[in-house]
């Protein structure tokens, strides 16, 4: 009878009693790091410099013309300017960059554009008010650069699409900021509600100056810099494990042409650890676009009918409120933050402050483009027509997305350097780099065995 057991179980289990068993606790998921995504929090906050400046000035500039008796040429010129001053801003923020250190250049942000705003707040005609747009933008253009540098920089893999959507919703947040500021100072006297408005915008400026002093400098800078012992600290603080901390700056240290045994211990190889964001980049660029192209069709369709109509119609007007709602969402979820995140991972660390600068003077030069032609734009083609005609842009963009952008999630920026820098050809040299991958994870795995 004490062997019946045995054998029974012998029996039932067939040869299976001589194999390991297996694990059935799903392995734990690695924690996100909360140090990264404070610093980045913080960084994506200066973002809410231009939004506070989009939201304020729907509202202060109704008062302005009203004070300074502008015309609407001025009017529009003040609108759609600082556009153009921020591009200054950030054609300059690169190099700047590179020479006093990211976190320098948040707080150099933040400081250009409090003295902006305190020079709007006291602004007495259209031209002083014109430098104080001139310096504010300056500012501005510093930060919608610099932010999304530094993100991509300090963040690991495993949250850097999450970390680097915050510029967009910081924009967001801005805005709202400044109507809520509109509406507080509305029922002031005319000459002092506008300038409240825009003086306000001092405060988050100073806040923001003053809470980057305690964010450590990007680990990426310090080691172009050759200082690597604090490189190798702050990516201990930063990132999700000890052995991606060592990953990264081995990464680091290649793409910027120094030697991996130089002054710190390095692996040799990488472990593979880092985690994946939940959706990838290319999926929700490709549906966010797709979106918006058919809400912007969906919102020429609606004015068209509006504007060719003697009647009300309320459809038409629904459909209209719709598609800017849609709009907005599928915008704020999709194209807005992909946008940033893309802009700081397809350059190379040598020329990725450079690039981003460039980058975002092309996002401003189009934004003023807009702004200062869209009046001029629908009375030469009807309101309808002008959307029309985006949803077209918005269309090419598509396919120039679909044919050119890989999908960058959970790759590390030397590994996105590698896929951007073969063209359109990217698909051979992803299914190659997945290839490598698969070699290097059998061969730890073979390892621990």
């Amino acid at each position: 009878m004490a062997d019946g057991k045995p054998e029974n179980n012998n029996a039932f289990s067939g040869h299976s009693s001589h194999l390991p068993i297996p694990a059935f606790d799903p392995p734990a998921k690695p924690k996100r790091n909360k140090f990264a995504m404070a610093c980045s929090f913080l960084a994506s906050m200066t973002s809410i410099l231009l939004g506070y400046d989009i939201g304020v000035m729907s509202g202060a500039i109704i008062y302005i013309q009203k004070d300074l008796h502008i015309t609407d040429v001025q009017k529009e010129v003040i609108m759609g300017i600082f556009s153009l001053y921020s591009l200054i801003g950030s054609a300059v923020a690169g190099p700047t960059s590179d020479w006093i250190g990211r976190r320098l250049t948040i707080v150099l942000a933040g400081v250009i554009f409090f003295f902006g705003a305190l020079l709007m707040g006291l602004a007495t005609n259209y031209a002083f008010l014109m430098v104080g747009r001139f310096v504010a933008g300056i500012g501005v253009g510093y930060a919608l650069m610099i932010a999304p540098v530094y993100t991509a920089e300090v963040a690991p893999a495993s949250c850097r699409g999450l970390l680097l959507s915050f510029p967009e919703l910081f924009i967001n947040i801005g805005a709202v900021v400044g109507f809520t500021a509109d509406l507080a100072f509305s029922h002031l006297p005319t000459n002092l509600g506008w300038r409240f408005m825009l003086g306000v915008g001092m405060i988050p400026s100073l806040f923001l100056t003053l809470v980057t002093l305690v964010m450590p400098e990007s680990p990426r800078w310090l080691v172009m810099q050759g200082r690597h012992a604090e490189a190798k600290q702050v990516l201990e603080r930063t990132s999700d494990s000890l052995e991606e901390a060592k990953s990264r700056l081995s990464d680091i240290k290649q793409a910027a042409g120094i030697p991996k045994h130089c002054n710190d211990d390095v692996v040799s190889i990488p472990k593979g650890h880092h985690g994946k964001d939940k959706i990838g980049r290319r999926p929700l660029l490709l549906t966010s676009v797709a979106g918006c192209c058919v809400c912007l069709m969906g919102l020429g369709t609606g004015l068209t009918f509006i504007q060719n109509s003697d009647h009300r119609l309320i459809w038409a007007l629904a459909l209209c409120v719709g598609s800017i709602l849609c709009y907005v969402s599928i915008f704020s979820l999709g194209l807005g933050p992909i946008t940033w995140v893309y802009s700081t991972e397809i350059f190379p660390l040598r020329l990725r402050a450079q690039g981003c600068g460039l980058a975002v003077a092309v996002n401003r030069v189009t934004s003023a483009v807009c702004t200062m032609t869209f009046i001029s734009l629908y009375k030469a083609i009807t309101i309808g027509g002008a959307f029309f005609l985006y949803a077209g842009f918005a269309a090419l963009a598509w396919v120039f997305y679909y044919t050119l952008f890989p999908e960058t999630r959970g790759k590390t920026l030397e590994e996105i350097e590698a896929l951007f820098g073969t063209f359109f050809k990217w698909r051979s040299t992803m299914r190659a780099l997945n290839e490598k991958k698969g070699d290097v994870s059998g061969q730890v795995q073979t390892g621990n065995d």
